[in-house]
């Protein structure tokens, strides 16, 4: 191949089964057909040509789609947007270079097709450079565990690509964060349908108006002593009759008719007419 050293993709998880099969060598004669084509193309971008090219380099999107295929993505939609890559390459293709163009297209393909786990397939959008270092993660990984016979620990995935440990960690982290989970799913190490995760989801608590009248009658009252500030907090907190809480306090309702009416008197002055009790 002419035009320079030619670019290796980065590493990617393997499907299946092992390696995907590379794509058969094209003959001479498709070979030949698709620089003039391609020639062609760059004179005068007809759709014709192009429809021909895309269907001539069809092996290569494949054989590219399934070094990512078991990343949760159906390999039909991966291997519609390596197409994607491969008309961007074709586009692009400068045929007075004369570079081999299943080099050129290879990592425009990868490429489209990386930025679509990085930028699509996310639930929940986190820092670009996490994403990719996940990605390179998760390469290095599968490498090291097939040349080490064992999963490999943070420090050698941090070694293999010259992060940080502390990259390596921040990364992975991030994983959970590429699938959504229905909330009518079952509860983690559940079956029952009874047990979704949505039947788990906190609801409003009522107490919290009461949280909240307690803290304003706590200002509010801030002159009574500490036994007139407990028949407020049972009165107007608690909620309980008059009658309940001379009971409980061992004095006349009179007596907590009397603070009731104070206290009353004490909020008007200090929160306006709009506070009813």
């Amino acid at each position: 191949m002419s035009g320079g050293p030619r670019q290796e993709p980065s590493p990617a998880p393997e499907p299946a089964g092992g390696r995907a099969a590379a794509p058969r060598g094209a003959s001479a004669r498709t070979r030949e057909e698709v620089r003039r084509l391609l020639r062609e193309y760059h004179d005068t971008r007809s759709p014709a040509l192009r429809e021909r090219l895309v269907e001539l380099n069809s092996d290569l999107v494949h054989y590219i789609a399934r070094r990512f295929a078991n990343r949760g993505e159906p390999l039909e939609d991966i291997e519609q947007v390596g197409f994607l890559g491969l008309i961007q390459a074709i586009d692009r293709f400068d045929p007075s270079l004369a570079n081999e163009f299943s080099t050129f297209a290879t990592p425009t393909i990868m490429g489209e097709i990386r930025r679509h786990f990085r930028d699509r397939s996310w639930a929940v959008r986190v820092p670009r450079r996490l994403q990719e270092n996940l990605l390179r993660v998760h390469g290095a990984e599968q490498e090291l565990q097939s040349r080490l016979g064992r999963v490999p620990s943070i420090e050698e995935i941090a070694a293999h690509l010259q992060l940080e440990p502390d990259d390596v960690l921040a990364a992975l982290e991030v994983s959970p964060a590429q699938h959504a989970i229905s909330l009518q799913a079952p509860a983690a190490g559940e079956s029952d349908e009874s047990s979704a995760l949505v039947e788990r989801l906190g609801a409003e608590d009522e107490g919290l108006d009461r949280v909240e009248m307690r803290d304003v009658l706590e200002r509010a009252m801030a002159h009574l002593s500490p036994r007139e500030r407990r028949i407020m907090a049972l009165r107007f907190v608690d909620q309980l009759p008059q009658t309940e809480v001379a009971r409980r306090l061992g004095i006349s309702q009179m007596h907590v008719s009397r603070l009731q009416r104070a206290a009353v008197e004490q909020l008007r002055k200090e929160f306006g007419d709009e506070v009813l009790v």
